[in-house]
């Protein structure tokens, strides 16, 4: 009986959809993302905190919009440039996060991912897994769960 030998790679292969937040550019696993849609008609939420832009009905489904670079400390999303939504599940249900433009998605090697900064382009480290180098970028892996957790 011949004794077969592992071959494969184990490498950890993700794919990013890369999206900027201010001039930041962040990724996340695409598997993590339900849709991209454009920024739609919303109602405003008396008393929310300052990042959450609104509430909209998404085909039934009420879904809060949270402009990610007021979270993030970046300053609010120019909404005059097309930004996008997207929108992931968490916890409490789906929620849109509001971004600057949508890029390209990036297969990443995540073997290769180094940790995140402390202090990355002026956004609070620990809301980022770490960050990847392509040939021409800086991709900050952003950390769905704890942008979505209710501690800040």
């Amino acid at each position: 009986m011949t004794e077969m030998k592992a071959t494969t790679a184990s490498k950890k292969i993700v794919e990013l959809a890369t999206f900027y937040i201010g001039d930041a550019l962040c990724g996340m696993d695409i598997l993590k993302i339900q849709e991209i849609n454009k920024l739609m008609q919303m109602t405003k939420v008396p008393q929310a905190p300052e990042y959450v832009v609104g509430i909209l009905n998404l085909r039934g489904q009420i879904v809060t919009i949270i402009d990610l670079g007021r979270k993030l400390g970046l300053g609010k999303t120019d909404i005059s440039q097309d930004p996008r939504n997207i929108i992931v599940n968490s916890a409490g249900g789906h929620v849109g996060l509001l971004v600057r433009k949508i890029s390209d998605v990036v297969s990443a090697d995540m073997e290769k991912k180094e940790s995140a900064p402390a202090n990355m382009r002026g956004i609070q480290g620990d809301y980022f897994n770490g960050v990847y180098k392509t040939d021409t970028n800086l991709i900050g892996i952003l950390n769905v769960d704890k942008v979505l957790s209710i501690e800040d």
